[in-house]
């Protein structure tokens, strides 16, 4: 560091000035004392004050002097010092938010695990947080949602088309895996308002059908034949959602103690983990096997440090297991479990299909068209999932149950909107952005992706009326239609993707969703109607 000197022309002599020299001259004046150096400085100050380039006053408080002071002996220290004294400076101000954030939690887990266990420790987030509940769900949902495009962009960018496609199917799979681990109990489980069925009888249910699901993946994959690369691949993908569908339990034990913000944020944190750990690690080693492996790991991770202890710390201790209560979660919640499953193997028909009939690039076609119509599905549920709960406390008051008629159709007019929205959306830059994201060339695709988004505002619908009619309690009466689009999405997309190639597989899934929407609004009139006749045998 370079020092200024100030240089004063007394009598033919030239004086050197340096702001050591001033500081002594200050503390001189405080005293009292008068010599050459002191007389030189009151000499100055009567002109102002002024030393060439620095402004010295003509006294100076302690405090002003103990901080020049400090300042000199920093700027005689060099460079060095100064380093040292702004990481001193840093060391005092302690770790940052983040690491604060992780020890603070670090220290709770351990802390309840040595003091009694997690069950029995005392909350410290709030409830019946409604702007953090929209919040957070909706970072959760998004950040789940857009999880698998993510993970594909990544995949084709740094892998290329093939081995992306080759991730995407194990996605398929692994997707259908994490919705027979979750069994539909989801929403039976947050509407269940009373707890007529314990956390631990939920918990436990969960745990078989977790670990059930992921063995059957494993058996798929062995039936299939697929070769160590590929089997790799859906290994990692299949313990992933595995761990999605049990982490779901407590999230849903979140919501229904009115802490969903708090599900929202374990959501968030474990899909931002796996897309940061699989872009890391495929990144560095080029291997998409290594990739997905890596992406399991963090996934169970995720669920033992944070999912499963945070429901625990964050609510009531629950009664102990029951294995009346956990027989009668799955009796009950079969039609759930069987209407979900069904639906989603309606929707993977096509690309079951295209595996056997095409190459695995246009699975990742296939699924990066369905992007934009994710963005549908996303935005509704950002909307309703949040009210499920209070959607259950206006269907149980009769007198209320127009009011819940009309949230149906609002709802059903709001997907409507929001697909000719997106639709508008890909007319304009929609393809181009989609075509950068991947490095891929979409524009030849651009009809089969305004028919992808009216396929994904379908979906959206029926999504919406599943929820709808779980939350009834009457899911058995729309199996039947559920079996009867299973086998339509099974013969359709056998004839088009033979036909058509990835344009078929496009086709087949429009006309399938858009009767099962059909379909379900009138199944959904039907119970409507017979739930008043039940209600008021008598009326007209």
């Amino acid at each position: 560091m370079l020092h200024r000197y100030n240089f004063v022309q007394t009598k033919g002599t030239t004086v050197s000035h340096t702001p050591l020299d001033s500081i002594r001259s200050a503390i001189s004046r405080r005293r009292g004392a008068h010599d050459r150096s002191d007389a030189w400085g009151q000499h100055r100050s009567a002109q102002g004050g002024r030393i060439e380039d620095g402004l010295f006053p003509a006294s100076h408080t302690a405090e002003e002097l103990a901080r020049i002071q400090e300042l000199s002996r920093r700027n005689a220290g060099g460079p060095a010092e100064g380093s040292r004294n702004d990481a001193a400076r840093r060391s005092r101000r302690g770790p940052g938010v983040i690491r604060r954030l992780v020890n603070n939690w670090w220290n709770r887990l351990i802390g309840a695990i040595y003091g009694g266990g997690l069950s029995s420790q005392e909350a410290e987030y709030e409830d019946h947080a409604t702007r953090r509940d929209y919040l957070w769900n909706t970072l959760g949902t998004a950040a789940f949602g857009i999880a698998f495009p993510l993970l594909t962009i990544v995949g084709t960018q740094l892998a290329g088309a093939e081995d992306a496609g080759k991730f995407a199917m194990a996605f398929v799979t692994g997707t259908l895996i994490m919705i027979a681990a979750g069994y539909g109990v989801r929403n039976y489980q947050v509407s269940d308002i009373d707890e007529e069925v314990s956390f631990s009888s939920y918990q436990v249910n969960r745990w078989i059908c977790g670990i059930l699901a992921l063995m059957l993946g494993l058996a798929y994959n062995s039936f299939r034949g697929y070769d160590p690369t590929m089997g790799t691949i859906c290994l990692g993908v299949y313990i992933y959602k595995t761990v999605d569908g049990i982490a779901d339990v407590y999230e849903g034990r979140l919501q229904q103690a009115d802490k969903l913000y708090l599900a929202g944020m374990s959501q968030a944190l474990r899909s931002t983990a796996v897309v940061a750990a699989f872009s890391l690690v495929l990144f560095i080693t080029h291997s998409m096997a290594w990739a997905a492996m890596a992406m399991g790991i963090i996934a169970v991770a995720s669920l033992v440090l944070v999912s499963a202890p945070l429901a625990l710390l964050e609510t009531e201790k629950s009664r102990s297991v029951r294995l009346r209560e956990v027989f009668s979660v799955f009796k009950q919640c079969a039609p759930l479990f069987a209407a979900m499953f069904l639906f989603n193997l309606i929707e993977s028909c096509p690309k079951f299909v295209m595996e056997g009939a095409l190459p695995y690039k246009n699975q990742l076609y296939f699924n990066a068209l369905f992007f934009p119509a994710q963005g549908i599905l996303l935005s509704a549920g950002f909307i309703y999932k949040p009210q499920l709960l209070r959607l259950s406390n206006i269907w149980a008051s009769p007198r209320k149950r127009r009011k819940f008629d009309l949230i149906i159709v609002a709802m059903l007019a709001l997907i409507a909107v929001i697909t000719v929205v997106m639709v508008a959306f890909m007319a304009g830059p929609g393809v181009p952005l989609l075509s950068m994201m991947y490095g891929l060339d979409f524009e030849r695709y651009r009809a089969l992706a305004y028919l992808m988004v009216i396929a994904g505002g379908a979906s959206a619908g029926v999504d919406f009326l599943y929820a709808i009619v779980g939350v009834l309690r009457h899911a058995q009466d729309i199996i039947k239609i559920y079996l009867l689009c299973f086998v339509a999405s099974a013969i359709l997309p056998l004839i088009l993707v033979n036909l058509l190639g990835l344009t078929g597989a496009v086709i087949s899934y429009l006309a399938v969703m858009v009767a099962l929407l059909i379909l379900l609004v009138l199944e959904y009139i039907r119970i409507r109607q017979r739930i008043e006749r039940e209600r008021n045998p008598f009326g007209t």
